[in-house]
């Protein structure tokens, strides 16, 4: 485990001296730590159990932190009022990806029940724009768009997570035969977790402003407690036999929407030591995970990735955007950019141990192989892909709904907090 992660701080202190110049090139940080994972493990240097066992812990932390921060970040109020975007998108959008998703790779999966289909569909649907930061953080492209893929990627993840664990506790009943009380998991999964993580990020969120105000607290501070909150749900929830995972997402939405962006200093610091965490997340799947993950790339895993990026998403990102002010060019674009990332894999390692290995295995190599084939592609096409995406609209002449933000005029809220708003 020592020599793993000494691998891993080597490779991040020198990522971290040129980082400046990568970002003038098509390599993303995604994209080199999952490399450098792999190249070293091809060294032979650790060995791969040392490495899982690495890789199990820092991605339960990472997961923690980042479903907290993404939902912390987003201003429930603003989304229902002002942003229909992104609300189709996450309403409509997600579930039909999971739903034609299960219904397009079924016949490429013969012999597998429909349920352990829908679980990999599900597991397939959510998104990740760190992977694609050159778009998000490109002006040319209008900032409405770019605002769009950043809340529908940070929301998708933990508005899928109840569907993942629900369909893979289906998939270990389909196929274990394990008799198990469903009325019970429900309410102890997908009741008693939200529960938890919304009273306590509520309560968590109303303790953090009042410090403020009173000034018993201090910038330096407010994210180390950020981090505490969201670990303490997580252990709180598990507790009472509700799920973590779901709880830190809830704790996130409440904490966020009671501190409206006062406490600034709690984004960046645990956008930091998130970021950091997901880097080390990437490296340590590439080192332990994706050697077996390339050795079972078939041409069928090929074709349902392909399905995925190329179909299932951007049908369904189409369709949910009938009806509203968006060009085809809009669509088009919203239904590419949606890089598979880190929710994919560590979702997966989350539920492959509870479900039989005959389909666990195989998900597993999916989901994996799906991770560094978009890291790739939506990392190379990211600069072009938004240079194009921006010209398109120019020739089209685009209408307001595409070129700004908020409508003229209006007081709505910002979605997000000024502070991330202005880092991405």
């Amino acid at each position: 485990m020592t020599l793993a992660l000494l691998l891993l701080a080597a490779f991040t202190v020198c990522f971290s001296l040129v980082a400046k110049r990568l970002e003038t090139t098509i390599l993303t940080a995604p994209m080199l730590f999952l490399g450098a994972g792999y190249a070293i493990s091809q060294l032979g240097v650790v060995p791969e159990a040392q490495a899982e066992s690495v890789l199990h812990l820092v991605a339960e932390v990472a997961l923690i932190l980042l479903l907290f921060l993404d939902a912390a970040q987003t201003n429930l109020n603003a989304l229902r009022r002002d942003h229909a975007w992104p609300v189709r998108m996450l309403s409509v959008g997600l579930p039909a990806a999971v739903i034609l998703g299960a219904l397009m790779l079924w016949p490429l999966l013969p012999g597998w029940p429909l349920v352990a289909v829908a679980l990999l569909a599900a597991i397939l649907a959510p998104t990740d724009a760190a992977l694609g930061q050159a778009v998000i953080a490109n002006p040319v492209v209008p900032e409405r768009a770019r605002r769009t893929i950043t809340v529908e990627s940070g929301l998708n993840d933990g508005l899928a997570l109840p569907a993942i664990l629900f369909l893979a506790s289906l998939v270990a009943r389909t196929t274990e035969g394990a008799e198990t009380d469903w009325l019970l998991f429900a309410a102890s999964q997908l009741v008693l977790g939200p529960l938890v993580g919304g009273v306590a990020g509520l309560i968590g969120g109303k303790m953090f402003l009042a410090a403020k105000d009173r000034g018993l607290s201090i910038d330096t501070y407010e994210g180390i407690g950020a981090i505490g909150l969201a670990g303490g749900i997580y252990l709180a929830a598990t507790a009472v036999d509700g799920n973590g995972f779901i709880a830190a997402f809830m704790a996130g939405l409440c904490f966020g929407n009671a501190v409206r962006g006062r406490c600034k200093f709690v984004y960046e610091f645990t956008e930091n030591e998130g970021r950091m965490l997901s880097w080390g997340a990437f490296f340590l799947i590439g080192l332990s995970l994706l050697p077996d993950a390339l050795a079972h790339l078939t041409p069928e895993t090929g074709a349902i990735i392909f399905l995925s990026l190329f179909v299932i998403r951007p049908v369904s990102i189409w369709i949910s955007l009938l009806g509203t002010k968006t060009s085809p060019t809009t669509r088009l674009f919203f239904g590419w950019f949606g890089p598979r990332g880190l929710a994919t894999a560590l979702f997966t390692l989350l539920v492959v141990r509870d479900i039989s290995p005959d389909y666990g295995a195989h998900i597993l190599a999916i989901a994996i192989n799906m991770v560094w084939i978009s890291a790739v592609l939506h990392g190379i096409s990211a600069t072009p892909g938004a240079r194009w995406y921006a010209a398109r609209l120019r020739r089209q002449e685009a209408g307001a709904d595409e070129t700004m933000t908020e409508p003229v005029g209006t007081s709505a809220k910002p979605l997000l907090s000024r502070d991330y708003r202005r880092r991405n």
